[in-house]
């Protein structure tokens, strides 16, 4: 998708990819935030009927492929381990949302991603070239995804990190971070995305967007 075109998206349809714990509370929230939603599974969507319905009721079960081809913004919220297997070609031209940790005391060591010269999604990126990523969501708990919404103007909203090295992608994101009840705090880059890793600055915390724009961008001592 080229800049101009992601430039024009105001209500993107979503597509989730992953049917665990993650991916469902994203439909979810992204459901009752007034956007089209599907979810997918790597599987038969009749097999993740139930799931959505209970979960993320409002969000098509649907094949990947079919959710992926209908869909502006598809978001990738499959377990880490199973990337190395994930099709490229499945999300080319797709803005893509990177949701996942590399984390190797829950996950386990994955060599795809031991090179600590790159951030995890950079790495995402670098497989998945014909993609524009943004990385985010990854730094807040599924648990809390629902719970932590607040309008606008809130003194208790909460702020998320949005990253990307396309411009227009990070827009897109932000705005769909800001309409699902969050403050978005745009990061230059994905690799400067890494503040938003486990062991990062602000990640798993709760911070409105004045105290993460500030640990964001206070080196580490």
């Amino acid at each position: 998708m080229t800049g101009r075109a992601l430039s024009s998206l105001r209500s993107p349809r979503i597509a989730v990819l992953g049917a665990g714990h993650t991916g469902p509370v994203i439909a979810r929230v992204a459901v009752e935030a007034g956007y089209r939603v599907s979810i997918a599974a790597s599987g038969d969507p009749e097999k993740i009927e139930l799931i959505a319905s209970v979960l993320a009721p409002g969000a098509e079960p649907r094949w990947a492929a079919d959710a992926v081809s209908g869909a502006d913004v598809v978001v990738l919220a499959i377990p880490l381990h199973r990337f190395a297997a994930f099709d490229p070609s499945l999300v080319a031209g797709k803005l893509v949302v990177d949701t996942m940790n590399y984390w190797p005391p829950t996950d386990g060591v994955q060599d795809l991603f031991e090179d600590r010269r790159y951030g995890s999604s950079e790495i995402v990126a670098r497989r998945l070239a014909r993609s524009a990523i943004v990385k985010t969501l990854n730094h807040i708990g599924y648990h809390e995804l629902d719970d932590g919404r607040r309008p606008a103007g809130s003194p208790e909203r909460r702020a998320l990190g949005v990253a990307a090295d396309d411009p227009a992608a990070l827009d897109v994101v932000a705005g769909v971070i800001e309409r699902l009840g969050y403050d978005a705090v745009p990061l230059g880059s994905l690799h400067t995305g890494r503040v938003l890793e486990p062991g990062g600055p602000v990640f798993g915390a709760s911070m409105s967007r004045t105290e993460f724009e500030q640990a964001v961008h206070t080196p580490a001592a």
